[in-house]
């Protein structure tokens, strides 16, 4: 299996590997690391340390899951999926200079009786994330449980999941690449 490398106009890290199997080279596994950091950077600078404890954290409730990291116009969005597909994710969060959010997919057939979660889409609901105390909150670790739970993608049994780092099309579209 292949990793695909591809070009970045902000830094000569991965911007997009695909590692279905999960596993993800120790030298892969850095550079993707470092395009994270330099995304959070860039986009939730006084946010950093919050966002790398929160990933932290949801890595330890799911240990095989993929982080797949996307760059939008004003946010940077790490999905923690069964596989590279940030679709299929599970939980995601959303950091951006406005705050941390967290994303659960199918959080509209979740229930939730303390009403933290927020939206009203046909799928997607959200909560604010201010400290990472917000994730020990039994109400919020009860959505977090039922949440893996529920995903109809079963994760890996055993292993480590991957980071893997997606371009928008957006940003294809600055870089000149029409594919």
């Amino acid at each position: 299996m292949s990793a695909q490398k591809k070009s970045s106009r902000h830094s000569p890290a991965l911007k997009s590997i695909a590692v279905p199997d999960g596993a993800q080279s120790a030298a892969a596994r850095r550079l993707a690391d470092a395009e994270v950091r330099s995304l959070i950077e860039k986009f939730a600078p006084t946010r950093g340390r919050l966002v790398s404890s929160l990933r932290r954290a949801l890595r330890q409730r799911m240990p095989t899951a993929h982080e797949v990291v996307y760059e939008y116009r004003d946010c940077v969005v790490i999905s923690f999926s069964p596989s590279g597909n940030g679709y299929e994710g599970v939980l995601g969060l959303r950091a951006s200079d406005q705050g941390i959010k967290l994303y659960f997919n199918r959080g509209q057939d979740l229930p939730d009786p303390a009403r933290v979660l927020q939206g009203k889409g046909g799928q997607t609901r959200s909560l604010n994330v201010e400290t990472i105390g917000t994730l020990a909150r039994p109400e919020v670790a009860a959505l977090i449980d039922m949440a893996i739970a529920r995903n109809t993608v079963p994760f890996a049994k055993t292993g480590r999941g991957s980071v893997v780092i997606r371009s928008t099309t957006a940003q294809r579209r600055r870089q000149g690449d029409t594919t």
